[in-house]
């Protein structure tokens, strides 16, 4: 996948598909540190230590509509070549968390695209997902809770045109805010 945007849907997908009811997704990029760091954490239905260590094998897959699952190996593939590394961690009935770990500066890591239709996809996708959304840059950090907006809209759906148009603005205004002010919405 040529955007980090696109495995963080995906990754945020296979939570909802698990089962979650919770989901909650990091993204911290640490400029001194030279490393950016993607983290998904759900409450989904796990999975047993046997398939943990499966998951990584593109032709293993939990999935009955398709027989190949190239998610995590994309993503692993993707940490490796950019001098990261992917952490899978889960129990079943307690959830999982993924971790996928590049080093910021590196030629090959890729943009992390476009979070703000990444975000609305997921939020107005999932409107009953408890869906929480941080990301930092150095000294900077966002934090969205789809709760908090539900609770601010009573009986008006995410789907409102209105609240689109918000939506989008407040993802915009907020992501770029991260890292000084405008900036295009390919991260």
């Amino acid at each position: 996948m040529r955007e980090l945007s696109l495995h963080i849907l995906d990754l945020v997908q296979n939570s909802v598909e698990a089962g979650a009811g919770r989901v909650e997704l990091g993204v911290a990029e640490d400029l001194k540190q030279d490393t950016l760091t993607i983290r998904v954490t759900d409450d989904g239905r796990g999975m047993s230590e046997e398939t943990r260590r499966k998951v990584l094998d593109p032709f293993v897959t939990t999935r009955t509509t398709r027989r190949v699952g190239l998610g995590l190996p994309l993503i692993d593939m993707s940490t490796q070549r950019c001098g990261g590394y992917l952490i899978v961690q889960s129990q079943p009935g307690k959830g999982t968390v993924v971790e996928a770990v590049y080093r910021h500066s590196h030629l090959d890591r890729p943009p992390l695209g476009n979070m703000v239709e990444t975000l609305k996809t997921i939020m107005v996708g999932n409107p009953k997902l408890d869906f929480c959304y941080e990301h930092r840059v150095n000294g900077n950090h966002f934090i969205i809770r789809l709760s908090d907006i539900r609770e601010a809209l009573g009986n008006v759906p995410l789907t409102h045109p209105d609240v689109l148009v918000w939506l989008h603005d407040y993802l915009t205004t907020n992501l770029a805010n991260l890292y000084g002010g405008a900036q295009d919405e390919n991260g």
